[in-house]
């Protein structure tokens, strides 16, 4: 069985984690304390980042090229389309929320909220976290947009773009964090793909210390 070194709300892992559970590839989940420079996890991943994939045997690290991985040797059902064109889409896509996404809003509002907590870095930076806030409102907007001549963020079949940007949208939700008044195409998105089973392990996720809203886990939210 395949094992998966993860942090519950790192957007990052989930997006690994919705890929194999969309693939119906078990895996057995290992909770991973990254920050504190283990040994063993080094020896891992010299990077000390999560997630850490061990799969046909071997470890891989960094959630894109695991992802690829994934859906070059297991690609049915495939998250990727056919076309070159298309699948530039999906990878711009993947490359805007794990990076300006992650940068403007996820590292601002759950790094600051939640991170600093478990990791021991101190309390949150207020102006981080109101930069994140305002961030988020223009994230929400280009969503809309999109989903507003599209089926699906990069086109008409749900791909790795709608992962990578569900992994950040549920990561924020456990605290909060998504105003889903905004957008009602967004809303109805996320809808969408949270009552996919591909989602169920991500809604029971919980932190120590931290309960996520009641509205968390509800699949008519």
């Amino acid at each position: 069985m395949a094992r998966l070194f993860h942090v519950p709300l790192s957007p990052f892992c989930r997006k690994v984690r919705l890929s194999l559970a969309e693939k119906k590839i078990e895996v057995e989940l290992v909770e991973e304390r990254y920050w504190e420079g283990d040994a063993d996890f080094l020896r891992r991943n010299p990077a000390a980042k999560v997630p850490v994939l061990k799969l046909d045997g071997r470890m891989m690290a960094e959630s894109a090229a695991i992802c690829e991985y994934l859906e070059e040797t297991r690609p049915d059902p495939s998250l990727l389309p056919k076309t070159p064109e298309d699948r530039y889409e999906v990878r711009r896509l993947v490359g805007w929320f794990d990076d300006k996404f992650h940068h403007e809003v996820t590292a601002k509002l759950l790094y600051e909220r939640i991170n600093k907590k478990v990791t021991g870095q101190g309390y949150p930076d207020s102006r981080n976290v109101k930069d994140g806030a305002r961030a988020i409102k223009y994230h929400l907007d280009y969503m809309t947009w999109l989903l507003d001549h599209r089926r699906w963020l990069a086109g008409d079949v749900m791909t790795l773009a709608d992962f990578a940007a569900a992994a950040h949208l549920s990561s924020l939700d456990y605290i909060s964090d998504v105003d889903w008044n905004r957008s009602s195409v967004v809303k109805d998105w996320y809808a969408k793909i949270k009552s996919r089973p591909a989602f169920r392990s991500i809604l029971v996720d919980q932190v120590s210390g931290f309960r996520p809203p009641p509205h968390y886990a509800d699949l008519d939210f």
